[in-house]
């Protein structure tokens, strides 16, 4: 098997070196386009106190759960609090604390967490985390946190009321502040087979991606199951996986195109348009605009006894005036490259191409989904 993977690694080399020399435009390592299903991140919440502040914390008559917590903690260290009497701790604050536990974590590695105010504290500057569990979507403590805070923000106040705050001063975070307990299990080193997950599903990006496997491993070694998953066979020694998955992760494709999309904010005017997008005859009235976009084609003739073939070159001319005509004409097949030029040539605004856009999507002749944020 592992004369198997040397082979496998050499003709992913050499298929590396075809591609790099055919001149494709682009291309993509698998690695960058998907992810082994069964290999993820987990997430992880813990509920804990926050010592040490500078009379920022809890106001305990409002928050009544910060007390709770910290007496129930005092009493498991033999501490009893009377039970007519009411702590007014402002150096304490009740917190969330949160983290992402990584693919493949063991026992005794460490981990960054967040921690976020629950209760009415002003700022967590200078606290201190006292140790919290964090537990998974099941219930079981994956990881134990504890530590300083490092919190970006700050707030101040006078006397008069003003106040001044920068930041988030009520959230902070602890770089390698949690301890990694109990690893999490996963299938990656089960069965004879792996599948990748496409980031953005897609049939053409999927079937691509089978070829390429098969082109560089050999023949029906990965198969597409749908427009989001490819299935690889794969060695059942996890040396000699993680070997190949290293030589499938570094393979280069060119992914399909996306679909035609034009996505506006319209808070801030931003337009974003894709490369396929295309609009039919159409006819908007839009201010003192006007724009006329005229196709050209160039019919291009091979040579005597060349043996090519005539081709029709496409050729846009686009003109743009800002008079006093209404009238926007768009001739079937026009790219919206062409009507953003033409915009531009007479300084109209984003706003301009917004409307546009929705008009011609209203009247059904935007080629695209629009998408407004």
């Amino acid at each position: 098997m592992f004369r198997a993977i040397v082979r496998a690694i050499v003709r992913a080399l050499v298929a590396g070196l075809l591609l790099m020399a055919s001149g494709a435009t682009y291309a993509d390592r698998i690695k960058d386009l998907t992810t082994i299903a069964g290999v993820r991140s987990n997430q992880l919440i813990g509920y804990g106190l926050v010592v040490g502040l500078d009379g920022t914390g809890d106001q305990t008559t409002q928050t009544p759960f910060t007390t709770q917590s910290l007496e129930s903690m005092l009493a498991r260290f033999g501490v009893n609090v009377p039970a007519n009497v009411n702590p007014q701790l402002k150096n304490v604050a009740a917190v969330v604390v949160y983290a992402e536990l990584p693919p493949f974590a063991k026992p005794g590695q460490a981990i960054d967490i967040t921690v976020s105010s629950i209760g009415n504290a002003t700022s967590l500057r200078g606290g201190s985390l006292l140790m919290t569990p964090l537990k998974g979507a099941n219930g079981r403590v994956y990881a134990i946190a504890q530590g300083n805070l490092m919190v970006g923000g700050f707030s101040a106040s006078g006397k008069d009321g003003s106040k001044i705050v920068v930041n988030i001063p009520s959230a902070g975070t602890i770089p390698n502040g949690a301890t990694v307990e109990r690893a999490v299990p996963n299938s990656f080193a089960l069965g004879d087979s792996l599948t990748f997950d496409l980031d953005t599903a897609d049939f053409t990006t999927a079937e691509r991606m089978a070829q390429a496997i098969n082109t560089a491993i050999g023949p029906d070694t990965a198969r597409p199951l749908d427009g989001d998953s490819v299935r690889v066979r794969a060695p059942v020694d996890p040396a000699q996986r993680v070997a190949f998955v290293s030589v499938l992760e570094n393979l280069n494709l060119r992914p399909a195109s996306p679909p035609a999309r034009v996505i506006v904010n319209a808070r801030t005017g931003t337009i974003v348009i894709g490369q396929h997008v295309r609009v039919t005859a159409a006819a908007v009235s839009h201010g003192d605009l006007t724009v006329t976009i005229t196709e050209r084609p160039l019919v291009s003739q091979p040579g005597p006894l060349s043996g090519g073939t005539t081709t029709v070159v496409p050729r846009s001319e686009v003109q743009a005036t800002e008079q006093g005509r209404r009238m926007f004409l768009f001739k079937p097949g026009v790219s919206l490259a062409s009507i953003v030029r033409a915009v531009n040539q007479v300084g109209a605004a984003p706003g301009d191409l917004v409307a546009i856009l929705e008009a011609l999507h209203a009247a059904g002749a935007l080629r695209a989904q629009l998408i407004v944020i």
